[in-house]
């Protein structure tokens, strides 16, 4: 499986515009080589250079695994989004308090789907995914302030 974006490369830098500096929508991702059996899929992004720890950016899960692209300030079609370190569910962008941080985009293709609402945290999340992920992918990308 791979995840790419048309915004940046794997190794990166992420553009303002995806972050809380620019207009703060998710850049356009492309999810491809989904393993057969896949029932859904699931995005997580992250940044573990966080003073505080590891910040969510972005959770989403039940994409359907046709689903080759997601564009950019969009839902993933048929996807949940869930509570991020925002404290609240979609995408918040790289907004870093100061220096450069790597952001990764994790999707994972799943044997099956969830019933989580959008309250469901990245830990129930990961809960929820154990014994569950059939194959995954990262992209990373760097953001500077």
């Amino acid at each position: 499986m791979e995840i790419t974006s048309s915004a940046f490369t794997h190794n990166g830098s992420i553009p303002t515009r995806f972050s809380c500096d620019g207009e703060n929508i998710n850049p356009q991702i492309e999810i491809n080589n989904v393993p057969e059996g896949t029932v859904s899929l699931a995005l997580i992004c992250d940044d573990p250079d966080a003073p505080g720890g590891t910040w969510t950016h972005w959770t989403a899960w039940n994409i359907k695994p046709e689903i080759l692209k997601i564009s950019e300030n969009s839902v993933p079609d048929g996807g949940v989004e869930g509570v991020t370190s925002f404290g609240k569910p979609g995408y918040g962008g790289p907004c870093p308090p100061k220096g450069q941080h790597r952001y990764f985009f994790h999707v994972y293709a799943l044997d099956t789907s969830f019933d989580l609402g959008p309250e469901t945290s990245v830990d129930d999340l990961r809960y929820a995914m154990d014994g569950h992920v059939i194959d995954s992918a990262v992209l990373m990308g760097h953001y500077e302030r």
